[in-house]
């Protein structure tokens, strides 16, 4: 009869700091060998082990399963010798990563910074029982990051204090206040009903806010009406706005106002944040000069100046469009509104930094709880894969809540998510980037997955580079400034976005928690594919056009980028995801 384990009596903030540390080493392991950064081999005489020889001293040993795309799932409990990423880094930097040596100081500050925010979720982290209740706001404050992206809470910009007022799982509203800007700097672009400044202010600030504000200015001897209002984020005002903005403040360009008194909470973008005050009032998207994830978090200065025209844009393709309005009833979650905020020298030097022409501007996005019916409930498609201390699975919780067979539940998970996402690919040549933080999962009362939500446009909504018929009668000022790619390559934002980057991960945990073989829930995919082709045979040649069936897909690699593309440098435009080779896609049987 084996020992008994002696008691663990460490002190409960060192034994979270092991748990945490080890989960991330697990995590880096796998996504490091997925892009092709580190080679495990297989341990010989050791079913599903590998090991991974780091120099003469160092061989780390681990337990792992292979899944579509070339995935990695590791034991976290599994790895010996130590399961420390920081250790590993410096260990393996200048032999097995060959990493320069600021890439590795900055990459340890950034693990270390996404280490404490594990560690500070993991303290009071809740069963799936009760994640499961709460809102789509406060959920947000309970989610890991980015699954894919290792150091995915660096933060770079940060203190200690900082995360502990601004970052999401603080989960503290907080008031934001607001700054007046002269229109000689400041440029107003509104949808609709918003095309004028004033219908979004009656919207968004009481008139007693608007006469304190109005007041502010004339006091200053300045007239109101030569201004726009704006939010602004105290951390960027502090680091960023005071000092780069300084002439301008001094001339009066620039003048700080109080807070609507609102409370606002960041979301998981970290720059965006819901009004808990007023839930059905808009959301405010706002520059963050920080480094987090693969760029900085800043609003690019024409694409904020052109996102209430590509909300219109797509918005009008949706609602002239029966399938998407009124069959899948998808919900766009418009960037309704924006104020732009140039920089008298940064914004016409087109070498620098890109960082510096993103300072200063305001988006104002729909609020999901406006579309929301009764007994209906949204979730980001990111908290599918959460799991909590015991290692129980979010979305297992919902499907037991549910009532239905789990592969009934995820065929309606992918009847809400793929029509109309393939529909916008397949009619209208154009892909949203339905990441787990960017698509939202529309529940009903049952907690069964009924429509898709969509949000974050400017951003990441591309064309495909070959002219089509619908693109006819499209704005300048939208055509100007979305992204265009190779049809080939315009598959792949729902590939990597969706596929790669949530359903990669969600499939194991089906396969652990729900007992559907990894092969089924990929059929299941497929066969959602096909129904909608079957629907719509006259889009033949854009299924073939733009194929999703191919039987491999481009590698795309994002924390390749960090370690040995760009690193830590500053660019003068946003780095993109770096290509390695193909690997096989799993909804093409072959």
């Amino acid at each position: 009869m084996p020992a008994p384990r002696p008691a663990d009596d460490r002190p409960a903030d060192d034994r979270r700091w092991e748990r945490v540390s080890r989960a991330l080493f697990a995590k880096l392991l796998a996504e490091f060998a997925y892009e092709g950064i580190i080679t495990p081999y297989a341990e010989h005489g050791h079913p599903g082990g590998y090991e991974l020889p780091v120099n003469e001293e160092l061989t780390y040993r681990f337990r792992a399963r292979r899944g579509a795309y070339g995935h990695w799932r590791i034991d976290p409990a599994s790895i010996t010798p130590a399961a420390d990423p920081l250790e590993f880094i410096a260990s393996a930097h200048d032999t097995l990563l060959s990493l320069s040596g600021d890439t590795t100081g900055h990459l340890i500050r950034e693990l270390t910074a996404t280490l404490s925010a594990d560690a500070a979720l993991a303290a009071d982290e809740l069963p799936v029982e009760r994640l499961v209740e709460l809102d789509h706001a406060a959920l947000e404050g309970h989610q890991t990051g980015h699954p894919w992206l290792v150091a995915n809470k660096g933060r770079l910009g940060f203190s200690a204090s900082d995360s502990a007022r601004w970052a999401p799982e603080a989960r503290t509203p907080r008031p934001l206040p607001w700054l007046a800007v002269h229109r000689s700097l400041a440029s107003y672009r509104g949808v609709g009903e918003l095309a004028a400044e004033d219908s979004l202010y009656a919207d968004e600030l009481t008139e007693a806010t608007r006469g304190a504000f109005a007041g502010v200015l004339a006091e200053q001897g300045r007239r109101p009406g030569d201004y726009l209002w704006l939010p602004v984020h105290p951390w960027q005002w502090d680091e960023s706005i005071a000092t780069l903005y300084a002439p301008q403040i001094a001339a009066g360009l620039l003048v700080p106002l109080p807070s609507d008194g609102d409370l606002r909470l960041p979301q998981q973008s970290i720059r965006t944040f819901l009004n808990v005050s007023r839930p059905r009032a808009r959301s405010v998207k706002l520059p963050l000069s920080i480094l987090n994830t693969l760029v900085w978090r800043g609003l690019p200065t024409e694409r904020t100046l052109a996102a209430p025209a590509v909300t219109g844009w797509v918005l009008g393709l949706r609602d002239a469009d029966a399938f998407l309005a009124e069959e899948t009833r998808v919900i766009l979650l418009g960037e309704v509104a924006s104020v732009t905020v140039e920089h008298p020298l940064y914004d016409r030097l087109a070498t620098v930094p890109y960082q510096y022409r993103e300072l200063l501007g305001c988006i104002w996005r729909e609020p999901i709880e406006k579309y929301l019916e009764p007994g209906e409930r949204a979730r980001t498609l990111a908290s599918l894969l959460s799991t909590d201390r015991t290692g129980r699975s979010f979305t297992a919780e919902l499907v037991r809540r549910s009532g239905l067979a789990p592969e009934e539940w995820l065929r309606r998970l992918f009847a809400a998510l793929l029509p109309p996402l393939l529909h916008f690919l397949y009619r209208y040549g154009t892909v949203f980037s339905p990441h787990g933080e960017n698509a939202l999962v529309v529940f009903d009362e049952r907690d069964v997955p009924t429509r898709l939500a969509v949000k974050d446009f400017v951003d990441d909504v591309n064309l495909s580079v070959e002219p089509l018929p619908e693109f006819e009668g499209m704005p300048v000022e939208v055509r100007d400034v979305l992204l265009t790619e190779p049809p080939a390559f315009l598959t792949q934002f729902i590939h990597s976005g969706l596929f790669v980057g949530v359903f990669r991960f969600l499939a194991p945990l089906c396969e652990e928690q729900l007992g559907v073989p990894e092969v089924d829930f990929w059929s299941l995919v497929r066969a959602e594919i096909l129904a909608y082709q079957q629907r719509f045979p006259e889009l033949k040649q854009r299924f073939e056009t733009f194929d999703l069936l191919t039987p491999r897909i481009k590698r795309l690699c994002l924390n390749r980028n960090r370690l040995q593309l760009d690193g830590y440098r500053d660019r003068s435009n946003r780095p993109h995801a770096a290509v390695l080779g193909t690997v096989a896609n799993p909804l093409n049987p072959g």
